[in-house]
């Protein structure tokens, strides 16, 4: 049940849930509920993150971060988005696997 959770996903979903795993298994949906507990995999969850490939990345993190801890006297500080109205389909980086004890990884894209 767990290599079945962990290294593919249901035909129907986008993510395994406790009902559908036992389905495909022929478990019952405790068992299934169980297991996923003991050993930590939360196969609807997701976590995502941002790579940076900017090479000046911490430069500007360090500008921006600076802003907030010793702000200027008397200034103004907006945010403004680059690019309005623009929907990302698909990812730029593959999602990192779903694994005992974490949970699958996906670009901030």
């Amino acid at each position: 049940m767990l290599r079945t959770v962990l290294e593919s996903k249901p035909a129907d979903g986008t993510h395994w849930t406790v009902r559908s795993a036992a389905a495909a298994t022929g478990l019952f949906k405790t068992t299934v509920g169980r297991m996923l507990t003991l050993f930590g995999v939360q196969p609807h969850r997701s976590k995502s993150f941002k790579l940076s490939t900017d090479p000046l990345f911490v430069d500007k993190v360090k500008d921006i971060v600076g802003l907030y801890l010793n702000p200027p006297d008397h200034a103004v500080v907006l945010c403004v988005d680059e690019k309005t109205q623009i929907q990302a389909l698909e990812r730029t980086q593959p999602v990192l696997p779903l694994g005992l004890g974490y949970l699958e990884g996906v670009t901030h894209d």
